[in-house]
């Protein structure tokens, strides 16, 4: 139900970590390294299992089984893992003398099911694009069935595996080939999602700020028994940005190790704004664009028509962009440098390889601590933009932001370095954040399709001219024009409106709008758009005051005021654990609507 002052309940992720352990039966407090030590012990049992599971299950009949559904009673395959694998009859094995509680059992089979799921859809797209496949020429021919679309990305993917497979001489097929035959079993991650368990296991409880959780851990590598796994109590506090949200439920955490120790991944749902595609009248478009992280622009549903006045805006990454650009290629150097180091190593006599290895041992963990950085520039940077771009949406009081499909979205034309750089933006994880963020303010995301949207004019839908170069556009016929990733902002805010009927919705998907629809955008002379704060230049004093000295009197010395730079007019950066997070909250809407002002010309 949505309308005005309705509410919707909506998942999220944060992450916390425990402060204090104690035993559950004693009370006695156990340390947090010896906890990190259990939960390895948790964690190695998992993976060794899970793994196991998945090299016994790599055959084309359990493809066959996910893809059609059903179990052997030809019963539909319920959504839980775990109990789909109970029905299949797919159990874990341990080594002998180890005991496992079924429970545990329960998250191995829970997470091997997701993990097969996932490469089902693989499996599929690879039967039919090997079907196509010449390994002498490496030419996939074109489709003969119009159900056969497969993304072009995930496309030149499994080109490259089935290219990879006719140079190792295994030559052409008898029949279609499956995943098995291209790939092998992946490797299953170090964790344990405990929400596939019940109250045997793990059990979550919230007492005021705090999260204690209670789980099972063994007390030794091999445990034997059910001696040998002992209840822990964890407390973890609840990060301080979310104790004024409207949170109605806790979920079981996923637990990993880093660097760090004991890392708790949880799930939260919370009550936010209800937000009605169907009454939306202004829309925000964000364009992904190649020198930075984002542009927007805003389109509106007037009574006479769709307006907007071409002006946007242009996200400021303050830098971090060319830092990302740094980082990822002293990453691919490190990386080839290692591989070379690898390929002596394979032929180098027994002590020039130990001295290579070790080489190779620094160059991985340099190689770690770069991307470790880069992960976190591109969540900073993520939520920075989400929070920048949902301010900008507050302030002209739009109902919906238009994000082009990522599916659909390929960067290529730019070059070879500027097109993999493109690819490695966090453009996904921006996405997220920004459906994250703006949801707080029921602000609704979809995403529109995003072919065309900065090549074609938003009033008549003909080709652009690049008078000024790449960045710029302009349509001589509706004389409209600027820079082309504004335009392609218009372009996305119309296709959200015109299309905002017609969202279809997928469990755990943003809204997605499928049909690029079209209608003149006319320009609107009044001003739309919010105006960016603009830190003015400090005053300056140019010239020294013309004044008598008195005699006897020893003259003051007036210190001139120093002279202002570019770098005045530039924002200081936020403080530490506000820029790029979660808990900076939307800037209040201005009192002078925006939308209201749209007059036709």
């Amino acid at each position: 139900m949505t309308g005005l002052g309705a509410i919707a309940p909506r998942q999220f992720a944060v992450t916390t970590r425990a402060y204090m352990a104690v035993d559950d039966a004693s009370g006695e407090p156990i340390g947090l390294d010896d906890v990190d030590t259990r939960v390895g012990w948790l964690l190695d049992l998992i993976a060794a299992a899970g793994g196991e599971l998945v090299s016994r299950l790599w055959h084309p009949a359990t493809f066959d089984v996910l893809a059609a559904g059903l179990d052997r009673q030809d019963r539909r395959l319920p959504t839980q893992g775990h109990v789909a694998a109970a029905r299949l009859g797919w159990n874990p094995i341990y080594p002998d003398g180890v005991y496992v509680p079924s429970r545990v059992s329960r998250v191995v089979t829970g997470q091997v099911l997701a993990t097969l799921r996932t490469l089902a859809y693989r499996d599929t797209a690879i039967t039919a694009l090997s079907a196509r496949f010449d390994p002498a020429t490496g030419v996939l021919a074109p489709p003969t069935e119009s159900g056969a679309f497969v993304p072009s990305g995930f496309v030149r993917g499994v080109r490259r595996q089935l290219i990879a497979r006719a140079r190792r001489g295994l030559g052409a097929p008898a029949g279609r080939l499956r995943i098995t035959d291209v790939q092998g079993p992946p490797q299953m991650s170090a964790m344990a999602q405990l929400s596939a368990a019940d109250r045997q296991l793990a059990q979550l409880a919230v007492t005021g700020d705090e999260l204690v959780l209670t789980v099972k851990l063994p007390t030794s590598p091999t445990p034997g028994g059910r001696a040998q796994w002992r209840s822990v109590r964890l407390s973890a506090a609840i990060p301080a940005h979310l104790h004024c949200r409207a949170i109605i439920d806790w979920h079981l955490p996923t637990l990993v190790l880093d660097h760090r120790g004991l890392l708790w991944r949880c799930a939260a749902t919370e009550l936010v704004p209800a937000n009605d595609l169907a009454s939306a009248a202004v829309a925000v478009g964000v364009d992904w664009s190649p020198r930075t992280l984002g542009a927007a622009a805003i389109t509106a549903d007037h009574p006479e028509g769709l307006v907007s006045d071409y002006r946007g805006w242009t996200y400021d990454d303050r830098g971090l962009g060319v830092k990302l650009a740094r980082l990822q290629t002293e990453g691919q150097l490190l990386h080839a440098k290692a591989a070379r180091l690898t390929r002596l190593a394979a032929t180098a006599p027994p002590e020039v390889r130990a001295q290579l290895e070790a080489k190779i041992a620094v160059l991985d963990a340099h190689r770690e601590a770069v991307g470790a950085k880069r992960r976190k520039i591109n969540r900073e940077l993520a939520f920075h933009f989400a929070r920048q771009a949902t301010d900008y949406a507050v302030d002209a009081q739009a109902q919906l932001i238009a994000v082009e499909d990522l599916t659909t979205l390929e960067t290529r034309g730019h070059g070879r370095v500027n097109n993999n750089r493109a690819a490695q933006s966090a453009r996904r994880q921006a996405v997220d954040a920004l459906a994250h963020t703006a949801g707080e303010v029921g602000i609704a995301v979809v995403s529109v399709p995003a072919r065309g949207s900065s090549a074609q004019c938003p009033s008549c839908d003909e080709p652009l001219a690049r008078p000024g170069g790449y960045h710029t556009a302009w349509c001589a016929c509706c004389r409209v024009g600027g820079n082309r990733d504004h335009l392609a902002g218009v372009n996305l805010a119309k296709r959200a409106l015109l299309g905002r009927n017609k969202a279809t919705r997928r469990r755990g998907q943003m809204p997605a709008i499928r049909v690029a629809e079209h209608a003149p955008v006319r320009k609107c002379r009044d001003k739309n758009t919010p105006t960016p704060s603009r830190p003015r230049h400090r005053r300056v004093r140019r010239s020294l005051p013309t004044l008598t000295p008195r005699s006897g009197v020893t003259p003051k010395r007036h210190v001139p005021a120093p002279q202002a730079s570019v770098w005045d007019t530039v924002k200081p950066a936020p403080p530490h654990g506000d820029t790029g997070s979660r808990d900076t909250r939307p800037s209040p809407t201005p009192a002078t609507p925006v939308a209201d002002s749209m007059r036709s010309p």
